[in-house]
């Protein structure tokens, strides 16, 4: 870091839900970098758009020559395509031709700039270091790292160009409802962030106290799936008053499993990432929290090495309802025939698990555990829950062109 020049920088950490994930994916690594006329701008996106099949085909019919398969390069053949003035013009013009979920943090020769999309599906903060720093995160702890200040979240559809010590704020799209994704709140987002000056481990938590209320169970010990399970898992036992247990032991060199790119990894995963507490497992009734069930296999897996251990029965209790529907906004989440609740019903599910019990929080007590007291309003939901209610508030246009079906308005 010492060793760049300039006073301005971003970056980007790779998590690949749109083009290559095999060993060409190095030319998706961003920021993106483009020269035009009046500069040269990079930027970086998270989230993914919904169109970007239809704006990348339109895009090299008139010329436009792709280096990389990432849906994020659109946006910088469109800034190249806009005839606007100055780079935060072409920012705008090239974002309002962009469908789904977008945070962007772009840097010309002299101003950050930061964008979500209409929605605030994914998420962007501002913060400030000092008295003349400022900084542009998708999450909070990260400006705690570096010493900055939160200062506020950016708004659903709010565009900020900051230049010396002046944020300029505008409204580049028209106005519409937001909806934040709550998987941030379940798995994505990490405990020690905020969210809505919210404490992502308190909602975390709280799902987990919800989970207790809506299945009880008798049982002699609650046992977290580390490490995204555990706040969950300690919600649970408070409101249970079943005692709380580090029944398994997470290495912290392995990343995460559910999205390894084939099962055979994904399983030999599970058994390198964690490891049973034998001596405490032993002949227990165990509750096991965990965030959520994609596939199904890692689930398995854990099971079979709790019963290994010696427990008497397993009880799994997920902190998020069945992920019913893939994601297209930004969480890597597999076609619909792969996902296990798109196929079974949740008995199905326990008896292919193979575990004494299963139980998923209902969404009206998710959003109730994310500060909403009243549920989920179905005429106008406060979140993008697409993964579970199959509703999505933008619709995956080129999904639908490659023939997925949305679910039938009820």
């Amino acid at each position: 870091m010492a060793g760049l020049p300039g006073e301005i920088a971003i970056g980007h950490v790779r998590y690949s839900t749109a083009g290559s994930k095999g060993a060409t994916a190095i030319r998706d690594v961003q920021p993106f970098f483009g020269e035009f006329s009046m500069g040269g701008c990079a930027i970086a996106h998270n989230g993914n758009l919904t169109n970007a099949a239809a704006l990348r085909r339109e895009l090299i019919e008139r010329g436009s020559i792709f280096q990389s398969s990432s849906d994020s390069e659109c946006i910088i053949h469109l800034m190249a395509r806009s005839i606007q003035k100055t780079l935060a013009e072409r920012i705008k013009d090239a974002l309002r031709a962009c469908e789904g979920a977008f945070s962007v943090v772009a840097m010309t020769r002299t101003k950050l700039i930061g964008v979500r999309d209409p929605l605030g599906v994914r998420p962007l903060v501002l913060g400030r270091i000092g008295d003349h720093g400022w900084a542009l995160s998708s999450e909070t702890c990260a400006l705690d790292i570096v010493g900055a200040e939160l200062v506020r979240e950016i708004e659903p559809g709010e565009m900020v160009v900051i230049e010396g010590n002046k944020v300029h704020s505008s409204r580049p799209f028209a106005p519409a409802p937001s909806r934040f994704c709550i998987f941030e709140q379940v798995y994505f987002s990490r405990p020690d962030s905020i969210i809505g000056g919210r404490s992502v481990y308190e909602t975390r938590r709280q799902i987990g106290v919800e989970l207790a209320r809506e299945a009880p169970v008798e049982a002699d010990l609650v046992c977290p799936v580390p490490d995204s399970g555990t706040p969950a898992a300690i919600g649970y036992a408070a409101e249970s008053g079943i005692p709380f247990g580090l029944g398994i032991t997470r290495n912290q060199y392995m990343g995460r499993t559910f999205i390894e790119p084939t099962e055979q990894i994904r399983n030999m995963g599970v058994r390198l990432k964690l490891n049973v507490n034998r001596a405490l497992i032993k002949g227990k009734r165990v509750v096991l929290v965990d965030d959520s069930v994609v596939r199904g296999t890692t689930s398995r897996k854990i099971k079979d090495m709790i019963l290994e251990a010696g427990a008497a029965e397993v009880h799994f209790r997920i902190a998020s309802p069945p992920t019913a529907w893939p994601c297209f906004y930004g969480v890597d989440t597999p076609e619909r025939s792969k996902l296990l609740a798109a196929t079974m019903s949740e008995e199905e599910m326990r008896a292919w698990i193979g575990v004494d019990s299963l139980r998923f929080i209902s969404l009206d007590g998710l959003y109730r555990a994310a500060g909403e007291a009243a549920g989920r309003d179905p005429k106008a939901p406060k979140f993008c829950d697409a993964c579970f209610s199959g509703e999505y508030p933008v619709a995956p246009s080129d999904k639908i062109a490659e023939g997925f079906e949305m679910k039938a308005a009820e």
